[in-house]
């Protein structure tokens, strides 16, 4: 990459570590899309992975006091019976799939009828979300989408949603880097200055998000962050449509 794309790419990082640290949500989708539109898939993966481990664990770490460890314990058993499984498959989807399949996933909650809508307090529920968020994330990077509408489906207030919510994506960013960077044989090797810029921007963005999700009412948090993820995922079922349509 020249400098300059490096800078902006840096100013990206940012910016989605920050809308993460307001909603807990929507930075990532931002993000893997960008990397999608400018490297290989595998290597999207890997930076990507990088910079969300740093970005969610600063802000589980920021916000540890209001971390909910049932669900993280649940969501974590899903996710290695879900690794296991995709490990035997060593499946890497092209880029128009993955970014149709970004796009669809949190529509597809949404039309579930209400005796199924998750709630991270059962068991079943969080095995069950840990391996369709850990299938999504292998497939397109995220399960942001996914994980952001299970979420949002309990009774936790916006603290331990991002907090919570964080530490389930440290561990899922964790699998896929294991997934894209030792199981597949194509798997991209990192550039180190940008693993360390992608690391700084998730520190910076997330930190600096802390004041205004502090000044946020239950209400204003919980209606943007539907807003946010819907219009993103949107754009990418339409991205992705187009992609496959032109290819």
């Amino acid at each position: 990459m020249t400098p300059l794309l490096m800078a902006a790419l840096f100013a990206i990082m940012v910016a989605t570590a920050f809308l993460s640290g307001i909603f807990g949500m929507a930075g990532g989708l931002i993000l893997m899309g960008v990397l999608l539109a400018l490297m290989p898939v595998p290597a999207a993966m890997v930076l990507h992975g990088v910079t969300q481990m740093a970005s969610n664990g600063w802000r589980a770490f920021l916000w540890r006091d209001h971390i909910v460890w049932q669900p993280v314990g649940f969501y974590m058993a899903g996710c290695v019976l879900a690794l296991g499984l995709w490990s035997l498959l060593t499946f890497v989807p092209s880029r128009p799939v993955a970014l149709l399949f970004l796009g669809l996933s949190p529509f597809i909650v949404r039309l579930l009828p209400a005796s199924l809508k998750p709630d991270p307090g059962r068991l079943s529920h969080g095995v069950l979300f840990g391996g369709a968020c850990t299938s999504l994330m292998l497939l397109t990077g995220v399960s942001g989408p996914l994980l952001d509408t299970y979420f949002l489906g309990g009774a936790m207030d916006r603290r331990q949603l991002v907090a919570t919510k964080a530490t389930c994506q440290v561990l899922g960013h964790g699998i896929k880097l294991i997934y894209f960077g030792g199981i597949i044989s194509a798997a991209a090797t990192l550039d180190p200055i940008l693993a360390g810029l992608a690391i700084a921007a998730s520190l910076i963005g997330t930190t600096l998000a802390r004041r205004i999700l502090e000044g946020m009412s239950e209400k204003q948090f919980r209606t943007w962050a539907n807003r946010i993820i819907l219009a993103i995922a949107t754009y990418y079922v339409g991205h992705g449509t187009w992609l496959m349509a032109t290819s």
